[in-house]
């Protein structure tokens, strides 16, 4: 796919659950002052319910039907300079990947599975692990997710280890010279 010559000046974090996304954005935004867009916020606002009871009550496809709408009224938008904190499974549908790219600066936040586990494992607003072996099912998912992060992200960042002032300061650093410069194709990795 090839990008734009200019891209907003957006940054849009993508990744599994439990990898950061949403407190990184926070981070981001109280370092620059770029307002935060938290898409799984958005949806829930506008359906009127958690996450959880979308699955529940109305499926997973009418979430990812969600999810689409959310991120067309961002590719659209007249404003630019936000953080997007996007859903895990954003990355699932071919649009969202094409729109994502046309939103601005696109960094995948990542950890291994036996992280992403522990930091979730409490959480019960997380459909997708409901589950008898939630491990198997973040590994699964992994699997069929990381190429199409790969695909969309510009930057790559393992969070292990790292806290999220430090993860933010690394984005930072990185989306002005990506801004700065020419329009760079999505992250390759050897």
């Amino acid at each position: 796919m090839q990008q734009p010559a200019t891209l907003p000046n957006n940054i849009v974090l993508i990744g599994f659950m439990g990898c950061g996304k949403s407190t990184v954005g926070r981070e981001l935004r109280r370092l620059l002052g770029y307002p935060l867009v938290d898409m799984d916020a958005v949806i829930e606002e506008r359906a009127g319910k958690p996450i959880a009871r979308i699955f529940a009550e109305d499926g997973e496809a009418a979430f990812r039907d969600m999810e689409c709408e959310v991120l067309e009224e961002l590719v659209g938008a007249a404003d630019t300079g936000r953080i997007i904190a996007t859903g895990g499974g954003v990355v699932e549908r071919t649009e969202n990947r094409a729109c994502l790219q046309r939103l601005g600066y696109v960094v995948w936040l990542c950890a291994p599975p036996a992280v992403i586990l522990r930091r979730t494992r409490k959480n019960q607003e997380r459909p997708l692990l409901h589950t008898e072996d939630p491990g198997a099912r973040i590994k699964s998912l992994l699997a069929q997710r990381e190429p199409w992060y790969r695909e969309c992200a510009h930057l790559k960042v393992d969070t292990v280890g790292l806290n999220s002032s430090e993860i933010a300061t690394g984005i930072l650093e990185s989306a002005r010279y990506f801004f700065a410069g020419p329009a760079q194709p999505p992250c390759k990795e050897p």
